[in-house]
């Protein structure tokens, strides 16, 4: 892969330790965590994520932190350069993605605008 200034997606030590956390506590193995984006929601996108049985032939595949991150082919070019992250409070817990292509985001943070990264920025990931 060799040295670049992006990675397409990585995960913050918290974010990993809690989906090997989900993953550890699934009754069927699981091939990882697919990440995608779908249309929807006030400011136009919403992140989706799923735990998978099996990664899917055009999935991306992401190893970070003992964690299989497989994308969607869909949402490569809205995802590029994010960094998954979990965080808890007293009121809320969740994940969060740090995503650089990210332009907006509604007040509930639920639904984002999402800039497609460019073709150069994608041959730079490789």
């Amino acid at each position: 892969m060799g040295t670049s200034r992006y990675k397409m997606m990585s995960l913050t030590e918290a974010a990993a330790a809690r989906v090997r956390e989900i993953m550890a506590a699934s009754d069927e193995p699981l091939a990882g965590l697919r990440v995608g984006v779908k249309n929807g929601g006030c400011a136009g996108m919403s992140y989706t994520m799923e735990m998978a049985r099996e990664a899917n032939p055009l999935d991306e595949v992401v190893e970070d932190q003992g964690v299989k991150v497989l994308i969607d082919p869909k949402a490569i070019l809205f995802l590029l350069g994010t960094q998954m992250d979990y965080q808890e409070s007293k009121l809320s817990s969740g994940f969060i993605f740090n995503n650089p292509n990210q332009t907006a985001a509604c007040g509930c943070g639920e639904s984002v605008t999402i800039t497609p990264a460019s073709p150069e920025a994608i041959s730079a990931a490789q």
